[in-house]
């Protein structure tokens, strides 16, 4: 079982995310796409939905399609969300499964600053989806992530969760940037207004 794991804060999920993981997932023919909101990410500040708005917008997400699934690994297991931590843990859960690691563009060439990355370079292969707007230095990773980083690309689309909120707050649309099940949710809740 090839499964693709899409960690990250949702805050909230976006169209972006949702290409992201299919590009990895159509590229690589993965079987399965985890979803995994954190908790507390270690590299961002706090969220600012509670994790288990952010775990339902996921769930609302990835609804309809066949191999993607939400789940909320990180946000029962509470605390700071150390991927090694969290890999650890899944393995010993899914002794057969080959794991995935989904992340953008901007992390591949901050992926020698992740906590144990030598260890999660040993466990699993990163996805590295090309986006706009940032450059990859593959070359210039260490050499032990060398053949650990695949490369997928996705259509062009810039859009971030933190644009999304503002764009909330101020009073605006944010209609077909988060999937239609998303967008009924953030406005049942009323969520980011100010």
């Amino acid at each position: 079982m090839r499964i693709g794991i899409m960690g990250g804060t949702f805050d909230p999920i976006h169209i972006g995310h949702m290409l992201a993981a299919e590009a990895a997932y159509d590229t690589y023919r993965l079987d399965r796409v985890w979803f995994m909101p954190s908790h507390i990410p270690p590299h961002k500040q706090g969220a600012g939905a509670a994790g288990g708005e952010r775990l339902q917008m996921v769930k609302e997400a990835v609804q309809g399609h066949p191999a993607f699934e939400a789940i909320d690994h990180e946000i029962r297991r509470g605390g700071v969300s150390y991927t090694f931590q969290t890999i650890r843990e899944l393995q010993a859960l899914h002794s057969g499964a080959e794991f995935y690691f989904i992340i953008g563009a901007d992390m591949v060439n901050y992926l020698p600053h992740w906590e144990h990355i030598e260890e999660l370079a040993q466990r699993l292969v990163f996805i590295g989806v090309r986006r706009p707007g940032y450059e990859l230095a593959l070359d210039e990773l260490p050499s032990f992530l060398h053949d650990r980083v695949m490369l997928a690309d996705m259509p062009v689309v810039d859009i971030s969760s933190t644009d999304i909120r503002e764009r909330i707050a101020a009073g605006h649309s944010v209609r077909y940037m988060v999937p239609d099940r998303v967008y009924e949710y953030i406005t049942r809740g009323s969520m980011y207004e100010i």
